[in-house]
């Protein structure tokens, strides 16, 4: 049976200023985040880990790499595995997210949320539970997969039989 170990990316400024990065370039790990994923690669040194699978976005694979070097591995890069794709909002601050008329219903209802140019929480629900599965198929021992907090809340959302209405519930620090 295969064991995934979701991992969350470390701290970046965005994070840390409020910040919408979405797909952004170029944001990569603070002070703080690389040390957080040093600490995560040590918590994982002991799982034989099979392989180490990262989104495509830096703060991601630089957080998986300190997995992987320690597991002996290469980092292998899936976009299924990316940040929600928020479109027009991507650098917005969440205190002007917070004004918009969609937050309410993102907050309350994001199965009828779209992000203006970007996806909806159905659809990456889809594409991250789809990555998943496909990796659960190749491997049968484990692996990590380094995404980001709302992929990762949809994903055992999914898993655990949530409504996606339901998934802002979950915490992933």
């Amino acid at each position: 049976m295969t064991a995934i170990y979701l991992v969350r990316h470390g701290l970046n400024d965005y994070v840390e200023k409020g910040k919408l990065a979405g797909w952004l370039p170029g944001v990569h790990l603070n002070a703080a985040g690389r040390e957080q994923a040093a600490r995560t690669a040590e918590m994982l040194r002991t799982v034989k880990l099979q392989a180490v699978y990262s989104s495509p976005l830096e703060r991601a694979t630089e957080t998986a790499d300190e997995i992987a070097a320690l597991q002996g591995l290469k980092v292998e890069i899936l976009p299924g595995l990316g940040e929600m794709k928020i479109g027009r909002w991507e650098g917005l601050s969440l205190r002007a997210a917070r004004r918009r008329k969609l937050w309410p219903i993102i907050q309350r209802a994001p199965s009828r949320a779209r992000f203006p140019d970007g996806e909806s929480f159905l659809e990456a629900q889809a594409r991250i539970v789809e990555t998943l599965e496909g990796l659960r198929a190749k491997h049968p021992g484990a692996i990590a997969c380094v995404s980001h907090s709302d992929p990762i809340k949809l994903a055992i959302g999914h898993y655990i039989g949530l409504p996606i209405d339901m998934f802002q519930r979950l915490h992933i620090g």
